[in-house]
């Protein structure tokens, strides 16, 4: 496990702060978006169906099995054999794009539908190389 310099400030997105000298602790990208290392697996998104939750067509999913999806989750699932991301509505039975020229999907008691993970994170790439 490779650990990183984590700066001690965040780094402005708008106009520039005088720097800081404080750097924390190392941090592990690993340890830190991968708690679960025998729960978790890897995803790519496809598609722009969440990208009002900011997961972009090609991002990089991080789910981890282990997690009990809750309400509202954005999860991976298993529908009819396809796989999917959504946001989960248990409370009116429904997966929920985050791009509004996408319906809810309805989950009817005949479908197969299996909860594959909770999506934990997304790693968008900036640059290719």
């Amino acid at each position: 496990m490779k650990y990183l310099p984590l700066y001690g400030c965040g780094i402005a997105a708008g106009f520039p702060s005088p720097a800081d000298d404080h750097q924390e602790a190392p941090l592990s990208i690993e340890q830190h978006l991968i708690t679960r290392p025998a729960a978790t697996f890897l995803a790519r998104a496809n598609g722009d169906s969440m990208q009002g939750l900011g997961i972009f067509d090609r991002d990089l999913l991080i789910v981890d099995r282990s997690l009990e999806p809750l309400q509202g989750d954005v999860v991976v699932v298993a529908l009819d054999g396809q796989l999917t991301c959504k946001v989960l509505d248990r409370h009116r039975g429904r997966l929920l794009s985050a791009n509004e020229q996408y319906p809810p999907i309805p989950i009817e008691e005949t479908q197969d539908i299996v909860v594959e993970g909770v999506v934990k994170a997304s790693i968008r790439y900036h640059r290719s190389a």
